[in-house]
C-alpha cells in the first residue's frame, strides 16, 4: 500500500457522484514517490516512501526539522 513514511499519511474513501446523485464507493490514492534524501547530519542518503506535499515542505523546512516534527528518527531509518 502507498504510505508516506513520514507522515503516515494513505488512501482515503471517497465518492463517486453521478448526475443522479448516486454515490458509489472509491479510492483517493496519495501521489507517494521514492526518494533518496541527504541527510547533512548523518552526512548519509537516506531513502523514503514520501508524498509530493512531503517533498515541497523539506524543501523549504530541511529533512531533519521536518523528521523532528512528525517524530521520525533518521537515524534508524
Amino acid at each position: 500500500m502507498a504510505k508516506s513514511d513520514i507522515t503516515g499519511k494513505r488512501r482515503l474513501k471517497a465518492h463517486n457522484v453521478s448526475h443522479s446523485n448516486i454515490k458509489t464507493n472509491r479510492w483517493q490514492h496519495v501521489n507517494v514517490q521514492r526518494r533518496r534524501i541527504w541527510v547533512p547530519e548523518l552526512k548519509r542518503f537516506v531513502s523514503l516512501n514520501v508524498t509530493t506535499r512531503d517533498i515541497r515542505s523539506i524543501d523549504k523546512l530541511g529533512i531533519s526539522e521536518y523528521a523532528r516534527r512528525h517524530g521520525l528518527n533518521l537515524a534508524r531509518v
